[in-house]
């Protein structure tokens, strides 16, 4: 009985995730309507009708820690459903760039904002031999709702001139569902304890955890980290330095494999190796597909391989992959060879990083500053996830995509030196434990 309640709370805080995948990706369908629709040159589309949801998501990520800890995992969860849906029902009625651009920088508060809490609330509910699996629902969650976004842009493609519109509004439906939802799970009993001392609280969401657990035993050895913590302690002093480099790094070579900017222009680049308009659209649905399939190989295998062995397997597939992207497009090679190459670049982010990411970083910071480390790393992901994407119209156009692609290629070689020298292994360990393994004393 516990572990189904924590199963279907954890994938209720998950579907945060959905949204943030299908918010990320729809944009995408709607792409070249918006610029036609708009034209005001590759930067102003780039910066400003296309990544400005990233620009939101970078602000969310800067400042979500703050309700996260003040207000609560729980609350904050609720308030992101509500972003969702305004930012849907808003873009979906916008009749200028700059209003659509405001509503979509809404729902990218969300989308930053929910990569801190709902990884910190499923890692802070989660046994800790099942914490990878459980907090990379996040992640399945993530690229199904990338997978539905890609169909829902297919299926709603014929609906006329104002296509881009239903695309961009229908995410309105599972926004409402999820705030409603979202009401119906416990506060994060570590939050309870180390944010608001209520001990009465946390024992009663303890106990319907795990019903036989030494409460009072469980609790005194979550508070016993605190009691070496100064206050107004931040993840900036000396002996919280390697979680920070950690959390910086994996976040920084997540961007750097190109993956929102291949998310955010996948038909465009499809269009760019030589197949048609509808035929990019449809490749973008077997990317989806494939992105979903073995982010559910990479959650089987996260709490039995590990996160480091998934970050070799994925690393050495990105190498591979974004190197033959990068030659036949530079060779002009036609056909399905570029899908081809590009799901298996797919499959090679999601049983490695996207698997690892939230995961990871949602596990190596100490209680008390979970959420800040959270939202530390989560800002690094989504700085370069606005700037990246934004720059891809003006680079394809004045570089060529073959040259992005190298690039790329050349950053995942410089990611797998760093899970050989620097990442340590996760799996299985309680989140103290990891404290006292990566906190320099």
């Amino acid at each position: 009985m516990a572990q189904r309640k924590i199963f279907f709370w954890s994938l209720t805080v998950a579907l945060a995730g959905f949204l943030f995948g299908f918010d990320t990706v729809v944009i995408s369908g709607a792409d070249q309507s918006l610029q036609a629709l708009w034209p005001r040159g590759e930067v102003f589309h780039g910066f400003v009708v296309m990544a400005s949801a990233l620009w939101g998501t970078v602000v969310g990520a800067l400042f979500g820690g703050i309700p996260t800890d003040r207000w609560g995992r729980k609350k904050t969860l609720f308030w992101i459903g509500v972003l969702y849906f305004v930012s849907a029902v808003g873009s979906a009625l916008a009749h200028d760039p700059f209003v659509f651009a405001l509503f979509r920088f809404i729902g990218g508060l969300g989308v930053g904002a929910s990569t801190i809490a709902a990884p910190a609330y499923i890692s802070e509910i989660a046994p800790a031999n099942d914490r990878g699996k459980l907090v990379a629902m996040y992640q399945f969650n993530i690229v199904f709702g990338i997978l539905v976004a890609f169909l829902s842009n297919f299926l709603l493609s014929q609906t006329g001139d104002n296509a881009w519109r239903w695309m961009m509004g229908v995410e309105a439906v599972p926004a409402f569902i999820y705030t409603l939802l979202v009401l119906g799970v416990p506060r994060s009993p570590r939050w309870l304890l180390v944010k608001k001392h209520d001990r009465a609280a946390a024992a009663q969401t303890l106990r319907i955890i795990n019903p036989g657990m030494d409460v009072e035993a469980e609790m005194d050895r979550i508070l016993a980290d605190q009691k070496n913590v100064a206050p107004g302690e931040t993840i900036f002093l000396p002996k919280y330095r390697p979680a920070l480099m950690l959390a910086f790094f994996i976040a920084f070579f997540n961007q750097f494999s190109g993956i929102n900017a291949f998310l955010y222009y996948a038909p465009r680049i499809f269009e760019i190796a030589g197949l048609e308009k509808s035929s990019a659209l449809l490749s973008s649905v077997g990317i989806g597909v494939t992105n979903l399939v073995f982010t559910l190989i990479g959650l089987s295998l996260i709490d039995r391989f590990g996160r480091r062995q998934l970050m070799y397997i994925g690393s050495v597939g990105y190498i591979v992959s974004l190197s033959l992207v990068a030659t036949a497009l530079h060779f002009g090679i036609q056909g399905m060879a570029v899908p081809i190459f590009l799901f298996l670049f797919i499959a090679s982010h999601a049983i490695g990083q996207g698997a690892v990411i939230w995961v990871f970083i949602s596990e190596i910071f100490p209680n008390h500053l979970r959420a800040s480390g959270q939202a530390f790393g989560s800002s690094v992901h989504w700085v370069l996830a606005a700037i990246i994407p934004s720059l891809v119209p003006y680079l394809f156009a004045g570089i060529g995509a073959a040259t992005v692609f190298a690039f790329f290629a050349f950053m995942m070689v410089l990611q797998l030196y760093f899970v050989w020298r620097s990442m340590p292994e996760t799996k299985g360990v309680s989140l103290e434990e990891l404290e006292e393994r990566l906190v320099r004393k």
